[in-house]
């Protein structure tokens, strides 16, 4: 059965603009593979207009990352968010990487000191996973996939232009959830080197939309799991060199 992209897009985007959330996709309109996920998701992606950054991750050192594009609209620099924009509240403590010129496919392939070459400012950031579903985590992975791969909000602390004595490998991580520490490690993120996730995503992830572009930023997986919250909450990420970020949500 061929997939109806067009009524898998139709359906997450009316659940966005409307807030209804879905049980799942509509019969034939559910990816069954990595491919149909990103076709589904790309077209999303296309009727929310230009993209403004990236998630992207990997439940491995060795693992294929997997991405979503992001758009202003789910992307802050702000200390304060309503809870009426949330489902569930997934907070996650991230590491994002902000372009300063583009790294366009054709030129590619592009290699770790080249991706690096082109970051301008390395960020803390908080990433809310949120979905569009009625249930966090209870379609298929095809499905969350198609769907922003759960993302909720990106929110960004401030940047870093000299960060290139950085070893996200060996970064320290505390994240604070309403006034308790929530997790105290070093490193943390189950991709290990985020950078391997950057070449991935430069080299082939993003290709479809374009390559990568300057003044887009690319969160890079969470250092500290997903600790699910609720509203009025308050949370604090900090990364001990490079900054932090806080987020209220009320």
């Amino acid at each position: 059965m061929t997939l109806d992209i067009d009524a898998a897009a139709a359906a997450l985007l009316g659940a966005r603009r409307s807030g209804t959330r879905l049980d799942a996709l509509p019969e034939g309109a559910r990816p069954g593979s990595e491919a149909e996920a990103y076709a589904v998701q790309d077209a999303v992606a296309r009727a929310l207009g230009p993209v403004a950054g990236w998630k992207v991750g990997a439940p491995s050192a060795t693992a294929t990352p997997a991405r979503a594009a992001l758009h202003a609209d789910t992307i802050f620099e702000t200390e304060r968010l309503p809870a009426s924009l949330f489902h569930v509240i997934g907070a996650e403590a991230e590491i994002a990487y902000r372009f300063g010129r583009d790294l366009p496919p054709e030129a590619g392939p592009y290699d770790r000191d080249a991706v690096l070459a082109a970051v301008a400012t390395l960020h803390p950031a908080i990433e809310i996973a949120d979905t569009r579903f009625a249930t966090f985590g209870a379609v298929d992975a095809h499905s969350q996939r198609a769907d922003q791969q759960n993302h909720g909000v990106l929110v960004l602390g401030p940047g870093l232009i000299e960060w290139r004595g950085l070893d996200p490998v060996t970064q320290r991580v505390r994240l604070t959830l309403d006034g308790q520490i929530r997790h105290d490690k070093v490193g943390g993120n189950s991709a290990v080197d985020p950078v391997r996730l950057l070449v991935w995503l430069a080299n082939e992830g993003a290709r479809s939309l374009g390559g990568i572009k300057a003044g887009q930023v690319v969160t890079t997986g969470s250092c500290t799991g997903t600790d699910f919250v609720t509203a009025p909450t308050r949370m604090t990420a900090d990364f001990p060199g490079l900054g932090s970020v806080t987020l209220a949500i009320e």
